[in-house]
């Protein structure tokens, strides 16, 4: 194997776990689970049989990624963020059938104590703040906090907040990247500008 699991940690197979991955103490990962490569999973965290995680992923302890939770690459989820996958869970009702699909775009950030609701995407490097409530999709870039989670910003790809920019450019005072800010649909959005673009 190319992966590092510590001695109480349960993996049942077949599971698929890439390269460098390590595993820590009191982990479980269901047979069918999909990890990527270079991944670390903290103290205590679950992954069942349809959960997919990309490369470079780091989740953090006491967290369980759930069936039909989706992690892109570089995804980090901080300490107790919560997944889940069901609306209305009821216990005396069987809703597998109902499952929603969550998805974590690229390298976007999840804090603690965070809560997901099942059934929204979160857009590449966004930032879920510490005890925020998911409830909507999260754009890309985005800032979110509270509850219920409400968008207070931009971030970069670098994890520093953006500033208010000028003609909806903003620029990182961290690395220097620069984002044009767009609206379309009653919806705003942030992209990267791209070496041609800058003005």
């Amino acid at each position: 194997m190319t992966f590092w699991a510590h001695p109480t940690a349960i993996v049942d197979q077949p599971a698929q776990i890439g390269e460098g991955t390590k595993i820590w103490h009191f982990c479980h990962v269901m047979a069918g689970a999909r990890i990527g490569s270079g991944c670390v999973l903290g103290q205590n965290v679950f992954v069942a049989a349809r959960a997919v995680l990309g490369n470079g992923c780091k989740i953090q302890n006491n967290v369980s990624l759930y069936d039909d939770v989706i992690l892109e690459d570089d995804v980090f989820v901080a300490p107790s963020a919560v997944f889940t996958n069901v609306v209305n869970p009821r216990s005396f009702i069987e809703r597998k059938h109902e499952y929603r699909t969550t998805r974590i775009g690229r390298g976007a950030s999840v804090g603690a104590n965070a809560t997901v609701v099942c059934g929204h995407n979160i857009g590449e490097y966004a930032f879920v703040g510490a005890g925020a409530v998911v409830t909507k999709d999260v754009a890309a870039y985005a800032l979110v906090t509270g509850v219920p989670a409400r968008q207070m910003g931009w971030m970069c790809r670098c994890g520093v907040r953006l500033s208010d920019g000028k003609d909806d450019v903003r620029q990182c005072k961290a690395c220097g990247q620069r984002y044009r800010e767009t609206s379309a649909a009653g919806r705003k959005s942030l992209q990267p500008e791209t070496p041609g673009q800058a003005r």
